[in-house]
């Protein structure tokens, strides 16, 4: 481990002796993106390009996982650095005591009914760590770390300008009547059309005027990369951090109609959505799910390009992600898209759920100069490793509480510190954990209902976790239970506990 260390500084000094500013740092965040719903990944249906060039550029990392199954803790684990054992933030709350959270036209008029649970006073963040080196930093996309009213907004937590949803539920349309930009309220010209909205009665479903009312005046994603854009011009002399969480393709089903009928044309007639599982009804639900992927490419193109255009493109890193796996709702259809391909893409696999296809997503990383093209890394990382990567390439300096291991020798194609395992814990979907140790990988599901047994995967041998093979190996099974004991602390707050566990 001492050799490791040793190359990995002198490959930051000589990091350091080519570029003299600090690099600047892209990290694009998808929304409920799987695993196989890239070009470079396998997807054979929906056309990514300008992310599949970045991965050719780069390096495509197949064993990367998302900080949990689900959104707000997992993008609280990307921006502590602490995985869902020690993470503040272990599952998405919605913080109902204040009121009707639910209450989606409500929210819209009252911010004290708008946003998630807070994080402390005080967290340190990529961006706090990032601005106190000299950065400029923006997020641009999805927050859900803290209501508008609270401490806990972007520009509160390290970052110095915010666009985009404050609230997670506010983002179940992407025609909102408002979003945030830093401190205010930017109204835009939509009608509320509250998530849910079923088509008017004796509307025929296969009638494309049927559907008028969820297709407005703005777009919240184009907005959204309008100001992400201005936010790299704007700061082009100085070092910056822009975090692009995009909202999509998470659910509604709504795109650009220039994408709708491309995909309309490609994969011809289908049947309606109707409403049924949430969000809005849809005529071409599958062409407008390969729509927003493809979007969501378009959008990487262009912020490639304006790197490109401002001289920046060959000091930047450039990251792309998701915050875990396809979704089974609202209209979308993961297993005609093979989502999380290899492996299983239904409900109970994939989003929620801290099997593979719920937490393995992708993971590309380009840096024109700096990284090898055309790499594939096998390195199993986590988004917990993000935030003490980010610090080593700029300087800052990694807070002593963090679980995550910088993977910049990996990046630069040095040795790299493996992890000897990963662990995630999940208060919800009743109860789970999850450890991933060399190609072991061992679950717990059903806590709350009192299971307490370990499920154990060759993940090698058996990536899709068909086969527990724990009656076989009650020496790992053991090792395991050890990690799930020692490598938690009891969750702060209510709604994260779980009891069976000591909570």
């Amino acid at each position: 481990m001492k050799s490791i260390l040793l190359i990995s500084v002198v490959t930051i000094l000589q990091l350091h002796s080519v570029y003299s500013e600090k690099p600047n740092i892209v990290y694009i965040l998808a929304d409920d993106l799987g695993y196989n719903e890239l070009g470079c990944y396998g997807q054979d249906t929906i056309e990514t390009p300008n992310i599949d060039a970045l991965a050719a550029s780069g390096i495509r990392f197949t064993q990367h996982y998302s900080g949990s199954p689900v959104c707000a803790p997992s993008r609280c684990v990307l921006m502590t650095g602490k995985h869902t054992g020690h993470a503040y933030i272990r599952g998405n709350d919605e913080w109902r005591e204040r009121g009707d959270t639910w209450n989606f036209a409500k929210a819209v008029e009252d911010p004290n009914l708008e946003g998630q649970r807070p994080l402390p006073v005080g967290t340190k963040t990529i961006g706090t760590l990032l601005q106190g080196v000299g950065y400029k930093t923006a997020i641009v996309g999805k927050w859900g770390l803290g209501a508008p009213l609270t401490n806990s907004i972007p520009t509160k937590m390290g970052f110095d300008f915010f666009y985009g949803y404050n609230c997670q539920r506010q983002a179940h349309t992407f025609y909102p009547k408002h979003l945030w930009k830093n401190e205010e309220k930017d109204w835009l010209d939509n009608e509320l059309v509250v998530p849910g909205t079923k088509l008017a009665e004796g509307a025929d479903p296969n009638d494309p005027a049927s559907y008028s009312k969820y297709r407005l005046s703005e777009y919240a994603p184009e907005l959204m990369l309008g100001e992400a854009l201005e936010f790299v011009r704007e700061n082009k002399e100085s070092p910056f951090f822009l975090y692009f969480a995009s909202p999509i393709p998470h659910v509604p089903l709504q795109a650009p109609e220039s994408w709708v009928e491309y995909y309309q044309k490609k994969l011809g007639p289908e049947d309606p959505y109707l409403g049924n599982k949430g969000y809005f009804p849809n005529r071409t639900p599958r062409a407008t799910y390969a729509a927003m992927v493809s979007y969501l490419d378009e959008q990487v193109g262009d912020i490639v390009s304006e790197l490109k255009k401002l001289g920046l493109y060959e000091n930047t890193l450039i990251l792309f992600s998701s915050d875990n796996g396809p979704t089974y709702n609202g209209g979308s259809d993961s297993n005609y898209f093979e989502s999380a391909s290899p492996f299983k893409s239904e409900y109970g696999w994939a989003k929620g759920f801290s099997t593979e296809g719920g937490i393995r997503v992708p993971m590309i990383a380009s840096w024109e100069g700096m990284i090898k093209g055309g790499r594939t890394s096998q390195h199993v990382s986590a988004f917990w490793d993000v935030l003490p990567t980010l610090c080593e390439l700029s300087g800052a300096l990694v807070p002593s509480d963090v679980d995550g291991l910088s993977f910049v020798p990996n990046l630069l194609g040095e040795p790299q510190e493996p992890h000897e395992f990963l662990y995630w814990e999940f208060p919800a979907y009743e109860g789970q954990q999850a450890v991933r140790m060399g190609d072991w990988k061992a679950l717990r599901k059903g806590i709350f209902k009192g299971n307490m047994d370990l499920e154990l995967y060759n993940l090698k041998t058996d990536p899709r976790e068909q086969f527990d093979v724990s009656a076989a190996y009650p020496e790992v099974v053991a090792k395991i239970e050890a990690i799930m004991e020692s490598e938690r602390e009891p969750a702060v707050l209510e709604r994260f506990k779980i009891k069976q566990l000591g909570d």
